[in-house]
């Protein structure tokens, strides 16, 4: 019951934020460059400032090196989702504009403001290390392969265009990427930042101005529901295939993984893979639409499975939390 009221309270809270920009939308509060704006401001703003304070915050060096097991275990779930999602969009031959979504969908799980809370009222604190894990998996997936993936997918792209024939750096070190690769090597460097009390007005900063990821993404969210209405929400073909991808797929490859280490003589904490199994588990990025427009791509559809997925979840945490009690 804890997991299944967990999950609707968070599911709620982005429901009625995402109905907000619907209805702001609907009043015509917003012109037409307002979604572009909110863009830049997510993608090179506030996820920047989210990210570095976020691994400064939740993370040491210590931590890292000690939990190694479940680093492995996430990267190789992440490999096998982009091998499998890059497999089904040839096969499936899903058009560009939606194959970085679709493929990001398979991967990228929406870890911090739905699998956050759920972890911590499922297994408590003592289970926030190996949460950390999964995060840092699903940040470096999600800024690295996850965000070129979309650029890749630009439809509006030729094969003859200045961009296609030069090596833009940009597309490789998008922002928010910069702001994991920055926090890193303040890790390494062991170089004091949030404890240190004459920089609390820099940490507060950061915090503020990275708070704005989630309100923003789904507002943004809300947006493009009003814009395209409730008929653009549909469960086709690409949809449903993406769905299966982030609800069976990543957490049936986690699990795997995870009895075959056991099985291998690399045994972990039943806690520590509950805790993985569930945020693989997660829906897909609120942010996922904001990526897709970035790429020029299929926002519609990037709206569809995100909200979906979330909404899906409700169904979700309860069926998963039941299969891994036997761990």
């Amino acid at each position: 019951m804890t997991a299944l009221y967990t999950s609707v309270q968070s599911i709620l809270t982005i429901v009625l934020i995402i109905a907000l920009g619907y209805f702001l939308q609907k009043q015509n509060w917003f012109d037409d460059a307002f979604g572009g704006t909110v863009s830049n401001v997510l993608m090179k703003v506030a996820l920047p400032a989210s990210i570095f304070i976020s691994v400064l915050e939740r993370l040491t060096l210590k931590t890292l090196v000690s939990l190694g097991s479940g680093l492995i275990y996430g990267f190789g779930t992440v490999i096998f989702g982009y091998l499998v999602a890059m497999v089904l969009v040839k096969l499936l031959k899903v058009r560009p504009g939606r194959r970085g979504a679709f493929i990001n969908m398979f991967v990228n799980a929406n870890t911090i403001f739905i699998g956050l809370p759920l972890n911590l009222a499922l297994f408590g604190d003592q289970a926030t290390p190996y949460f950390l894990m999964y995060y840092v998996v699903n940040t470096v997936s999600t800024w690295t392969l996850g965000a070129f993936l979309m650029s890749w997918d630009d439809p509006t792209k030729t094969k003859d265009s200045a961009e296609k024939k030069t090596f833009n750096w940009k597309k490789l070190l998008p922002a928010p990427l910069i702001g994991f690769v920055v926090a890193l090597v303040f890790l390494l460097l062991n170089i004091p930042f949030v404890n240190v009390g004459w920089l609390g007005f820099a940490v507060n900063t950061l915090n503020y101005v990275g708070s704005l990821v989630t309100p923003l993404s789904l507002i943004y969210i809300g947006i493009i529901l009003a814009k395209a209405g409730f008929s653009a929400i549909k469960f086709d073909r690409d949809t449903i295939i993406a769905l299966l991808g982030r609800f069976v797929l990543a957490p049936t490859v986690i699990t795997v993984l995870i009895l075959f280490g056991m099985h291998m003589g690399n045994a972990v904490p039943t806690i520590e893979a509950q805790t993985l199994i569930v945020q693989a588990s997660a829906p897909g990025l609120a942010v996922l639409p904001i990526l897709t427009n970035q790429g020029h791509g299929d926002v519609e559809y990037a709206t569809n499975v995100v909200t979906l997925s979330t909404v899906l979840f409700v169904i979700v945490v309860p069926i998963v939390m039941m299969l891994i009690q036997g761990f």
